[in-house]
């Protein structure tokens, strides 16, 4: 395998908290150096020409393996929720998640909490963290039984294991469609109340506590549930949460007209909501960005609202998406960098997020002032629904870089 060089690069590494301009060797799949290291005769070449180079993002949090959407979203590890067909509530079938993606998309399995993820019976967990899970997550939707929940969390700490959850109380949010508010009384919706996410977590952060476990909500997105999550954290439970783009751009007048690509799981929510979110990204409450990508064919989407399956694919529009929402709260690109690779790489304890020698050479490259529109028709992945369609961002992929390999090429 050749030696790569990146030249000229604007380097973000926000492990390191560096931000500087210089090249980047690598070989033999790993970062041999930064600065100005003599290249090889032979090196492939990149001249990055001031384009940012950072860690290979990591998307903590996706429901479906499209490696190549990955890639061209600059993202090089993914953690893939439970929620497949078959559940990976096996240790096999943890095993074969692994192998989706490679060699240039690493795909980490969260194991399903319970069997089928019924909510139920307890799975193999321990089984699972051996066949090669990083965490735990209950996918979907919330167990319903305390008990259940309280027994898991127990298990999780034995083995030292992140339980990823899904915040929303599942009696209150039973057949709804959207928030309860003047939108959904106005389309005539179904609703659940926003208060269905606080009471989820308080629930579910008590429990963690009582258990001594680890405690991450896959998708924040209301204010209270912000503010129970930094209660939670005053008195020391150890708990990190995560939101997608969509909530800190969006809110529930964007259904308006039955628009079912923003149909998503949690449903948007009020505009007292987004300004609250956007305030958490501001203030560091929240710690990760993720994409949550769940990718929906036209068969899904093209229905009554009612019957319209929620999701959206995000994969390709995490990097540019989170940067408006960055510009939106003046949260600077090394942070916002961070929050979708050195931070999800150390709650889940995975390899990536950094640059310094001897990291695993994943990096993407990218121009933050690069002007582009959005167009749902070009997405490589399959499910080609998104709520931002037509929107114009800034802030595209250029190469993304798996392993010293060139995986992708805008």
């Amino acid at each position: 395998m050749k030696p790569l060089a990146i030249t000229d690069a604007r380097i973000i590494d926000p492990a390191r908290r560096t931000d500087t301009t210089a090249d980047i060797l690598i070989a033999d799949r790993t970062i041999a150096a930064i600065g100005r290291p003599e290249i090889p005769s032979d090196a492939l070449r990149i001249d990055a020409g001031g384009l940012v180079a950072a860690p290979g993002l990591v998307d903590a949090g996706v429901f479906k393996s499209e490696p190549a959407a990955f890639l061209a979203g600059g993202i090089t590890r993914t953690l893939l929720m439970p929620d497949q067909s078959p559940v990976i509530d096996d240790p096999a079938l943890a095993e074969r998640a692994q192998r989706i993606g490679k060699p240039h998309v690493w795909v980490h399995p969260l194991a399903a909490a319970t069997r089928g993820l019924a909510g139920t019976e307890l799975a193999e967990v321990a089984l699972m963290k051996a066949a090669g899970a990083v965490a735990i997550a209950t996918g979907r939707r919330q167990i319903a039984s305390a008990a259940v929940m309280y027994r898991l969390l127990q298990y999780a700490a034995a083995f030292d294991l992140v339980t990823v959850v899904h915040a929303e109380d599942a009696a209150l949010t039973e057949g709804a469609e959207a928030t309860t508010g003047e939108t959904a009384t106005r389309l005539g919706l179904a609703s659940a109340p926003a208060i269905a996410e606080a009471v989820a977590i308080a629930r579910d952060v008590r429990l963690a506590e009582a258990a001594g476990a680890r405690l991450h909500i896959h998708q924040v997105t209301t204010a209270e549930g912000l503010d129970v999550i930094r209660a939670a954290r005053s008195r020391g439970a150890r708990i990190t949460c995560g939101t997608a783009p969509a909530y800190l751009l969006l809110n529930d007048e964007a259904v308006t007209g039955y628009r079912t690509f923003t149909r998503l799981s949690p449903p948007l929510r009020s505009e007292d909501d987004r300004r609250a979110l956007l305030g958490g990204l501001a203030d560091g409450t929240i710690d990760c960005l993720t994409s949550a990508h769940d990718p929906r064919g036209q068969d899904e989407k093209r229905l009554p609202f009612a019957h319209a399956t929620p999701g959206m694919s995000g994969a390709e529009t995490l990097l540019a998406l989170a940067i408006s929402a960055g510009e939106n709260a003046d949260v600077p690109l090394s942070r916002l960098i961070a929050m979708m690779s050195a931070t999800p790489a150390a709650i889940f304890g995975v390899p990536g997020g950094n640059l310094g020698e001897g990291a695993p050479a994943d990096i993407v490259l990218f121009d933050p002032g690069a002007p582009w529109r959005i167009a749902a028709s070009k997405f490589v992945s399959a499910g080609d629904n998104t709520p931002f369609d037509g929107l114009p961002v800034q802030g595209r992929v250029k190469w993304t870089v798996k392993g010293g390999e060139i995986a992708f090429a805008g």
